[in-house]
């Protein structure tokens, strides 16, 4: 299979688990050769002539549990009749339950359909004599404690357990407690430490600019391969869809999509037919894909041990990746908590000018024209024609001529868009600190509006609001969230349009009403008719009486229903 020496996981793993009565606990990054370090040694200790299940690997996704099956299968190809059976959801289970009849000596299953399988009496586990969990912490992050209980109550107390994570959460801590005998503790570097092979780079944007970016990223490395993380399965199609409008070869891998569609779509991207799979943290858990030169994440996951999965995509089996972290101001707190547990520090990215951009294609265009393989007896035929055709060109207008072809819609695009502003997260605190509370940033207005919280309303929620209300590029600046109204800024030369356009729409029959805010005291308070605090307005203030009157009486307060597709109703002339 290509193995010159031992990675240094397989070193330390591979001769303590050839050994009898042996619990281990191995930490290690993802990518770092661990299906080989229990691989090997529990095929060593397979009894072939009993056909019944002697070890079991459990792990999160489908796609990881294929990819380990296929793995032991390839490890012991030259073991006669060894049998290794993958247990998943989305396959027919009717199958699976025909081939455990037939007899397995390996079962690579994850934990939902395994336990079908158990209270269906159809799958045996008291001869398995080696239980190994592979990515345990992605396991109980997402909701499989219980179902491990389980498994695990079910197999002989005398089994070797081996645990195998890149993080050592607690939930982690109280398995080992529960379930292992002085387990042994391999640590590959230092525990929860990120791949020294990976870059982590930053790029601090406005939230109205991160797709922009991601366009600009991706077009700065012309040969990446990589997958963009997203938050919701919903933004992962979005996301998807505009970079495929925008003619990118890229594809969605998400939840909502079927077994068979989702294989199809990871096996486009295993073959390098996508260079950009854009993917939520639940459905790229686990998976195994070679040479990925780049990590995206749309946004910073909410937890760290997230972080470090995605990350560990890229720079697999020794060698280099990047991890870019596409995020606004507001996840600078979010930033220092990964570098202090990954024990490294993010580097600050300059956003690429579009000069640069085009510059980067162009040198790439010909190193590809350079290293081409030319088949000499193939195109000869044609040649003398193609000749006869082109030369009343010389050299330099065929490649002027090549390089247009290949780079006017490029060129194009970047010579009308404007810069991206990265965010200077230092400055911008500073100079937050120096502003009065509710003082809006210069050069933009600070406006009131009529939403807030009890509205269910979020920042994206207003963003989407006022795009849909005011048409064309409105650039929008710091957002204030409170109970019955809220305050955003917008550019100055905007001003006089929001108001105007705004202000004629409704939300479900109850109308935007939008004014100028004036900074003073906690927030501001609206300028014109008499100045009156945002607050005080007769309808808010009644339904914020009518709220305290609920409180009062025990009540839960009823929440109006802030609606995505807004602005509805009449339009207001």
């Amino acid at each position: 299979m290509g193995y010159e020496s031992p990675m240094p996981v397989q070193e330390e793993v591979i001769p303590f688990l050839l050994g009898e009565d042996n619990d281990v606990i191995a930490l290690a990054q993802t990518g770092t050769g661990k299906t080989a370090a229990y691989g090997l040694p529990i095929l060593q200790k397979i009894n072939v002539s009993e056909y019944q299940p002697q070890a079991l690997v459990l792990c999160p996704t489908r796609e990881l549990c294929l990819q380990i099956a296929d793995d032991l299968n390839d490890y012991s190809k030259y073991i006669d009749h060894l049998r290794v059976l993958p247990v998943y959801g989305g396959s027919s289970i009717e199958s699976q339950i025909k081939t455990l009849k037939r007899g397995v000596h390996v079962v690579v299953a994850t934990p939902g359909r395994l336990i079908d399988l158990m209270h269906r009496k159809t799958v045996d586990l008291s001869t398995v004599k080696n239980v190994i969990l592979d990515e345990a912490d992605e396991m109980l992050n997402m909701g499989f404690s219980e179902s491990i209980d389980e498994i695990l109550a079910a197999v002989p107390p005398t089994r070797n357990m081996l645990l195998f994570s890149a993080t050592m959460p607690k939930e982690i801590a109280n398995i080992t407690k529960k379930y292992m005998k002085d387990p042994k503790e391999i640590v590959i570097g230092v525990k929860n430490e990120g791949n020294k092979n990976i870059r982590d780079i930053y790029y601090m944007v406005r939230a109205q600019d991160k797709y922009l970016a991601l366009k600009r990223i991706a077009d700065y490395y012309p040969n990446i391969y990589g997958i963009i993380f997203c938050r919701t399965r919903k933004e992962t199609q979005e996301i998807a869809d505009k970079l495929i409008q925008d003619g990118y070869n890229a594809d969605s891998l998400h939840g909502d999509l079927s077994q068979a569609q989702r294989d199809y779509v990871m096996q486009k991207f295993r073959i390098k037919n996508l260079q950009l799979l854009v993917a939520t943290d639940v459905a790229a858990r686990g998976l195994d894909v070679d040479d990925l030169t780049h990590v995206i994440n749309y946004g910073l996951p909410d937890d760290i041990e997230s972080y470090t999965h995605r990350r560990g995509r890229t720079g697999r089996a020794g060698k280099t990746g990047i991890s870019v972290s596409i995020c606004h101001v507001k996840e600078k707190g979010k930033i220092k908590n990964i570098e202090r547990t990954i024990n490294k520090k993010f580097e600050k990215g300059v956003m690429p000018t579009g000069e640069q951009i085009c510059e980067k294609q162009l040198f790439n265009l010909v190193d590809q024209i350079e290293k081409v393989k030319v088949n000499e007896e193939e195109i000869a035929n044609l040649m003398p024609s193609i000749y006869r055709k082109l030369e009343w060109l010389d050299k330099e207008d065929i490649i002027k001529r090549v390089v247009s072809l290949e780079f006017n819609r490029m060129i194009d695009y970047y010579k009308e868009a404007d810069d991206i502003e990265v965010v200077d997260d230092e400055k911008s605190r500073k100079e937050k600190g120096k502003r009065k509370k509710g003082e809006a940033e210069e050069g933009y207005t600070r406006f009131f509006i009529n939403f807030g919280k009890a509205d269910t309303l979020t920042p994206q929620q207003l963003i989407e609001l006022i795009n849909k209300c005011v048409p064309g590029k409105v650039r929008i600046g710091r957002i204030d969230l409170h109970d019955n109204f809220s305050f955003f800024e917008v550019e100055e030369k905007e001003t006089r349009r929001v108001l105007e356009r705004m202000n004629s729409f409704e939300v479900d029959g109850r109308r935007i009403s939008v004014e100028v805010a004036q900074a003073k005291g906690d927030g501001g308070k609206a300028k014109g008719k008499g100045g009156r605090r945002g607050d005080d307005f007769p309808k808010e203030k009644k339904r914020k009486e009518g709220r305290k009157k609920e409180a009062r009486r025990g009540e839960k307060p009823r929440k109006r229903k802030f609606y995505e597709d807004a602005p509805r109703g009449k339009r207001k002339r």
